[in-house]
């Protein structure tokens, strides 16, 4: 079975260096995928038999760094290192930049106001060589490596407006200077490398905007717990805890892990976790999930899920590798990448050889070329999808929605069709027995109905079960118990063949039912039967309502406003999904469907052009989830949904698939922008530094913003909310 390994990258800087590095990556044996992720500094690698070590070399024989990274996540900086990194190198050569760029104001007014060409010098020089220092590095190691980086771009870019400086400090005579001091440009190569810097600070931290959500969530994971060991409540770490441990969570504390109410009663505060903003009431038998707050009570919890099992570890993560992914246009992007530096090296060339052989003025030809290599690059293209999903998928998990992959993004975009599952989903899944008749004279039939049920899951089943305890009435052992899909249960009790289930399983096993006897209309109907030799005798009737949930007519309407077509699956009866479609106003809907017909009911609307949205529990309705174009589990509680959905709702609320799809949308768009804005630069920037319309200092301001902007228009996405 495929592996996972991620790993920590540092060094890299533009879209280029992401083409590098899957490829090392790729090239190592085992390796099945590899991803990697600018914004996150990670790699993803898929495979068998992975080994971290040689994952490491490759990365490192390619020029970069990797580690694995400890149990603190990747996105975490601490500030002070932050700070080290990026900031003060920013700022220091900023310092020594501006008596180099604050007199060139004074051509404006007629004044000459430069420094001696020896001051100009030895403020550059330290801007270039140590601050700088950074670009040779990677560049060399770039071009060691057969590839091209922003870093090459930026070093040879800043070094030919500084050894223009020089030659023309040097080569300037006594006669030539007897009519003033020569226009150097050391101001050039100081100004792009202090932009440069100054944009990688701005940058890192707008980076770490991106991933606050999956910050939040992680700081959700409490340091210590209080456990019932020997007899005493001792505080412990809270990764110590296992599974059917007791623990005391006092009001205010962090619950540690998941876990069933033992004793107590109190409010919980669910919001950062499902995005319920209203705290949730918990009892004695209600579940609690590891990473929510206890505001007013004290609760003895049997824990029932710890460590990378728990809730909350799976959210990060779904959040982790939805944010770690790359949405399909991506692929595009990495192809223009992988050429990118060196058609950016020969424009420039061109460049110098056209002004000079042309103009003769090979000294307006460097600064020209110059700007070329300045202004090209890539590091926005590498930024632009992983931002928007990175924003986009954060902002979603704070409302309760994990979007498991970047295709769901680009799957929801074109949604038109979304389908419902009717029990659970657009009604509460907690029915109520509200009819029980018998047609023959035995005392035990409820005993009979509910020892059957007592190991079926359906809501129906525990429906019954909660009747019989009501009724004071105990389930028994059951013999060759069995479900049968979509139909009902069948098994041996007190000696007698028993089989419970839907009324067309009835009819298909020769049954003539009174369906006059049913009193309540629209109910959902089992009946019970056993089986007599060949044939089957009706024993009694089961008639159960649910009712639908608060906000399912307004979800409906979201969807309708949006211009999606709303339609219903289920597998209960024809009078039950017609009333339920009525309340909703749904003119297409499929009732008395077994689970293997709802794929096949997907795949009818499909054919008839609807790119088609699933909403369903996510368990029961996996294989319609797995047609669909876009499957939407609904968590029940606190469980996370089946893999075969590519969204999961953490709440249980209908009116979160219209939020779903919003955001999805909302964040390809920025992807689409993004990527527009990205190519835009350079599409209109590269020419005009080329024909001299902009000098390096600008394009070395105009390179560093082009980042800024992806990032600050990703970052929008944090604003949003889900309706509800």
């Amino acid at each position: 079975m495929p592996e996972q390994i991620q790993l920590s990258i540092s060094g890299m800087s533009c879209a280029s260096c992401v083409g590098r590095i899957e490829k090392a990556l790729a090239k190592v044996s085992g390796v099945q995928q590899a991803s990697v992720n600018l914004a996150t500094e990670t790699a993803t690698v898929i495979g068998e038999a992975l080994l971290p070590q040689l994952l490491i070399v490759a990365v490192e024989q390619a020029g970069y760094h990797a580690n694995v990274p400890a149990e603190t996540p990747t996105a975490e900086i601490t500030t002070t290192a932050f700070y080290q990194q990026e900031y003060w190198p920013a700022v220091a050569s900023i310092a020594l930049t501006l008596p180099l760029v604050l007199p060139m104001f004074g051509l404006l007014f007629g004044k000459d106001w430069m420094l001696p060409s020896l001051w100009q010098w030895l403020l550059a020089t330290p801007v270039q060589f140590y601050f700088g220092a950074r670009f040779y590095k990677a560049g060399w190691t770039a071009l060691k490596a057969g590839s091209g980086t922003m870093d090459l771009l930026v070093a040879i870019g800043t070094s030919a407006a500084y050894g223009l400086s020089l030659y023309l400090w040097w080569s300037f005579d006594a006669h030539q200077g007897q009519h003033g001091a020569p226009h150097l440009y050391f101001e050039s190569s100081s100004a792009v490398l202090s932009l440069v810097l100054l944009g990688k600070y701005l940058e890192q931290k707008a980076k770490r905007r991106t991933t606050d959500a999956l910050r939040a969530l992680e700081n959700l994971k409490p340091a210590v717990a209080t456990l019932f060991q020997d007899g005493l409540w001792l505080e412990v770490k809270a990764e110590t805890v296992q599974q059917g441990d007791l623990v005391l969570v006092k009001p205010g504390e962090r619950i540690a892990v998941d876990a069933l109410v033992e004793q107590g009663q109190s409010h919980v505060d669910e919001a950062l976790i499902s995005g319920e903003s209203v705290p949730v009431s918990k009892s004695p038998g209600d579940k609690v999930t590891g990473g929510s707050v206890n505001l007013d009570g004290v609760l003895q919890l049997r824990a029932t899920a710890v460590g990378a099992e728990s809730t909350l570890s799976r959210i990060i993560q779904l959040v982790e590798q939805a944010q770690g992914a790359k949405a399909p246009v991506q692929a595009l992007v990495d192809k223009i990448s992988a050429i990118f530096v060196p058609v950016v090296l020969v424009i420039a060339l061109v460049t110098l050889l056209g002004w000079g052989w042309i103009t003769s003025d090979w000294v307006t030809g460097i600064l020209n070329a110059v700007a070329v290599l300045v202004i090209a690059c890539p590091c926005a293209l590498g930024l632009a999808t992983p931002a928007a999903i990175m924003a986009g998928t954060g902002s979603a998990a704070r409302s309760g929605i994990l979007i498991k992959d970047a295709k769901a993004l680009e799957q929801a975009k074109t949604v038109n069709l979304v389908v419902f599952d009717k029990t659970g989903t657009l009604t509460q899944g907690k029915p109520e027995l509200q009819q029980f008749s018998t047609f023959v004279d035995e005392p035990n039939l409820l005993l009979w109905a509910a020892s059957l049920q007592q190991h079926s899951e359906h809501p129906l089943a525990k429906a019954l079960l909660r009747y019989a305890t009501e009724h004071q009435v105990t389930a028994i052992d059951t013999e060759q118990f069995q479900v049968v899909a979509g139909k009902g249960v069948l098994g041996k009790v007190e000696g007698h063949q028993l089989v419970l289930g839907s009324s067309h399983w009835m009819q298909q096993l020769g049954l003539e039912l009174p369906l006059d006897q049913i009193e309540i209309s629209a109910a959902s109907v089992s009946w019970l039967a056993e089986q007599l030799c060949e044939s089957y005798q009706l024993l009694a009737l089961f008639c159960f309502t649910d009712q639908l949930k608060a906000d399912a007519l307004h979800a409906v309407s979201l969807l309708k406003q949006q211009g999606i077509t709303v339609a219903m699956l289920t597998g209960d009866s024809k009078a039950s999904a017609a009333l339920i479609a009525q309340q909703l106003e749904l003119s297409d809907w499929k009732a008395e469907v077994v689970p293997a017909e709802k794929a096949a009911a997907i795949g009818l609307w499909q054919q008839q052009g609807y790119t088609v949205a699933m909403v369903g529990d996510g368990i029961n309705d996996a294989p319609a989830l797995a047609q669909a174009d876009l499957g939407v589990a609904m968590a029940s509680g606190t469980e996370v949904a089946v893999s075969a959905s590519a969204m999961t709702l953490m709440r249980s609320k209908p009116v979160l698939v219209s939020a779903a799809l919003q955001i999805a949308r909302l964040s390809y768009r920025k992807i689409q922008q993004n990527l527009f804005w990205a190519f835009i630069f350079n599409i209109v920037g590269i020419p005009l530094a080329a024909l001299g319309y902009l000098n390096p200092v600008i394009a070395g301001a105009a390179m560093a913003s082009s980042s800024l902007l992806v990032i600050s228009n990703a970052l929008l996405l944090q604003r949003w909310k889900a309706k509800e």
